[in-house]
């Protein structure tokens, strides 16, 4: 089962990365950019056939190893 997964910093975080992309884009001419922030994103093959262990599995490995909780949000689709 794949299950995909987005991390992101969370909002009151600096995302340096995002404020250079944000300022290449509008050295190319993308005025109309306010703010790009950018993440991960994770897809993952789990060997399991119940959706709710699968997801159940996927969560334990974010908070324990995918995502900084400190700084980071996760989001498991």
């Amino acid at each position: 089962m794949k299950i995909s997964v987005i991390i992101t910093l969370k909002q009151d975080v600096l995302d340096p990365q995002g404020k250079v992309i944000n300022q290449t884009l509008t050295g190319m001419g993308f005025d109309n950019i306010d703010e790009v922030r950018q993440g991960k994103y994770f897809e993952i093959n789990v060997n399991e056939q119940d959706e709710n262990k699968a997801r159940a599995q996927v969560e334990e490995m974010c908070k324990k190893l995918l995502t900084n909780l400190v700084i980071e949000n996760y989001k498991i689709l």
